[in-house]
């Protein structure tokens, strides 16, 4: 046997050693008999460097560095999941699947959702090619070198899988090696991770990929992404994706109907503690894929499936002392310091009090006995006062009447929970709470320049607004604490590279009160440029898509105080984009300007989404459901017969691809 043979063949015997071990949970040999396998391969692949491939199994090992992790945008968005707390919420959402679809028969899958790190991976031609966090959903960070040393990710398929496809799935960390990296730090004397979770997801983002390695990651997969598939099913996919080499977990089950649903739940919600990593709920998916296609998805979320989430663990604790923080908006959020406990996975020092009226309603006082629950999981709140246990000598609370870092008296809109410190320009977190949202990733995504450093810049007297960001010099920076050369020059390139950001995410940038990040694109597709939004009446804003009266409202405030237009128009001499830098499409018409088009069915010419490209890009408007504004529905293979129905009833013309193909070639 030649050389490049035995290298093929031990690679191929120790990939399947790796899924029998790491994915079956069913080894045919000894770790040492695996051993001695590696050990010949990296020595084969050290004499024949010329046999190099980054998928081997000797790879895993790591020591691959990355200093800056690349943001990645995701071919398919990584959406999250709507939540839901109780049975009576998920036949409220078999109620809206069902006036979408109409009365057809319903199966789903059920999923144990599992509490990890989100991971995006892409293969391509049976290889791994690339992993990528989550990030924001649109984007993330490309994490591949350290995905790879994860025993349970395999970095070649095997069966009939696609030619490029993207698998969904969370990078987890088992108990028990949660507990044994614990006792590593402690028998050293250094302080032990706080939870799985966030162990985990720290992991994703160590720089060598060496000692990634040497952490007992596992990972594991839930859905499958991409054009082509040929899936019927959620329940296939999982089948699929199990013969194709991934760990895809065995509790998954299809149920005929929501009452399987929640005898899966109930059933869970009592056997999660015996599995061997942290479980918080259930995913229930529609199963087909047509129907999915059909339903959807909102802003944030598919329609087609929900998390409910189990009850969260409570306990109690004492209330030692309340302090109150201010936000960049100058909302004031009152915060309880509690006795240290453990709660779900973490130690809880301290929980939301949310508003005074909360604070009110609970009657929580000092030197309470406070009732703690994670809500959702994530967030302690304080939910109830132990009143058999406290003190007689007991004061109520009453909340500040002043700002606690620039004593300003503070006020409270009508209608409002919260109370705000008006003192906008003048006290000091909301500056840098501004400045702090101005930089951040989803905004300017300044590199080099983070959270603590603008709060060093502010105190310095550097910035006072984030277009002084602007003017930073290298020489300015050098002598701030940890600060050197190379750091500062990082900072000024990335404030200047800064000025590429599209204005979508500049307007996103300026912070304007309710303002996030799709409001954002809503009025930077609709206005164009800075100018045309500053502007606009009242009126015409709650004309626009999705925009209400408090959204406009609060966009003419912010452009008739003086100071923000200063600072925007120092932005633009800047050089920050405050206008829409239209993508030539020379295949584009106008040919569909005014008209609501709604996609339903199966397509063979086209996929959905591009589809719905071809309608925008000649000037249509896709709408989500049919109504009397909709002109034309696009209809392919098995409609969704409550959309037949609607369509119908409304007199709107059916017309399938090949009419809609005609319609553009008359451009």
């Amino acid at each position: 046997m030649d050389i490049l043979s035995q290298i093929l063949l031990l690679r191929e015997e120790l990939d399947q050693h790796n899924y029998n071990y790491y994915v079956l949970d069913n080894p045919i040999i000894t770790d040492y008999d695996f051993d001695l396998k590696l050990k010949q391969l990296q020595e084969l692949e050290v004499k024949h460097p010329e046999y190099f491939d980054e998928n081997s199994p000797t790879q895993r090992v790591g020591g691959a560095i990355t200093k800056n992790f690349q943001t990645i945008a995701h071919e398919q968005r990584m959406y999250s999941l709507d939540n839901s707390y109780s049975k009576e919420d998920l036949l409220d959402w078999e109620k809206r699947i069902q006036k979408q679809l109409g009365d057809v028969p319903l199966e789903y899958t059920c999923e144990l959702k599992y509490d990890g790190a989100s991971i995006s991976i892409t293969y391509e031609n049976g290889q791994l090619v690339r992993a990528v966090t989550r990030g924001d959903g649109f984007q993330g960070d490309d994490v591949t070198n350290n995905v790879k040393t994860i025993n349970a990710v395999p970095l070649r398929l095997k069966g009939d899988y696609p030619a490029k496809f993207d698998i969904r799935g969370e990078i987890i960390l088992p108990f028990a090696g949660f507990e044994k990296m614990n006792q590593e730090l402690i028998e050293i004397g250094e302080a032990p991770y706080s939870n799985p979770r966030n162990t985990a997801s720290g992991s994703l983002k160590l720089q060598d990929s060496a000692l990634v390695a040497k952490r007992p990651l596992d990972c594991l997969l839930y859905s499958i992404v991409g054009g082509g598939l040929e899936l019927e099913s959620q329940f296939e996919a999982l089948h699929k994706a199990r013969d194709w080499g991934f760990k895809v977990p065995q509790e998954a089950r299809l149920a005929g109907n929501l009452e399987a649903v929640f005898e899966f739940i109930d059933y869970w919600d009592v056997h999660r503690h015996e599995l061997p990593y942290e479980t918080d709920g259930v995913v229930v998916k529609v199963n087909s894929i047509q129907y999915q296609e059909e339903l959807g998805f909102t802003a944030k979320s598919p329609r087609w499936a929900m998390a409910y989430k189990f009850k969260s663990e409570q306990v109690s604790t004492k209330l030692n002392s309340i302090s109150y923080q201010v936000g960049r908006t100058g909302a004031i959020t009152p915060v309880a310091n509690l006795e240290p406990v453990q709660l779900a996975g973490t130690i809880v020092k301290r929980a939301s009090l949310h508003n005074a009226d909360q604070i009110e309603k609970l009657d929580i006082r000092i030197g309470d006995t406070v009732f703690v629950e994670k809500g959702g999981e994530i967030i302690p709140k304080i939910i109830a006062v132990d009143l058999k246990q406290r003190p007689e000598n007991s004061v109520v609370t009453h909340y500040i009447t002043h700002c606690p870092e620039c004593q300003t008296e503070l006020v409270r809109n009508e209608g409002e929970a919260n109370h705000y410190c008006p003192n906008f320009y003048g006290c000091p977190p909301q500056i840098i709470g501004r400045i702090q949202h101005f930089i951040s990733r989803k905004a300017m995504d300044i590199e080099g320049l983070g959270g603590e450093t603008v709060a060093l810049l502010f105190n310095n007297g550097l910035v006072h607004n984030y277009a002084d960001l602007y003017q930073l010099t290298v020489e300015q920076i050098l002598p701030l604490e940890r600060m050197a050369q190379k750091s500062a020059e990082n900072l000024v390139n990335g404030v200047a590279d800064s000025k590429n950001i599209p204005f979508e995410r500049v307007l996103y940038a300026l912070g304007i009160r309710f303002v996030g990040e799709t409001v954002a694109k809503k009025l930077a597709k609709h206005y164009k440029n800075i100018d045309a939004l500053s502007k606009a009446s009242l009126m015409d804003l709650i004309l626009v898509d999705e925009i209400g009266e408090r959204i406009a409202q609060s966009v003419i405030d912010f452009f008739e105080n003086k100071e923000n237009t200063i600072i925007i128009e120092r932005l633009k001499e800047y050089g920050v984009q405050f206008e829409v830098v239209e993508k030539v499409n020379l295949d584009a018409t106008e040919i569909l300007l005014g008209k609501t088009f709604v996609v339903s069915g199966v397509f063979t010419e086209f996929s959905r989404d591009d589809l719905k490209k071809a309608i925008e890009d000649n000037g249509g408007k896709v709408g989500s459901s049919i109504s009397s504004k909709t002109d034309y529905v696009v209809a392919g293979d098995n409609m969704g017969p409550a959309k037949l129905e609607k369509a119908s009833k409304l007199n709107i013309p059916i017309i399938s691809e090949t009419d809609f193909m005609e319609m553009l070639k008359e451009s």
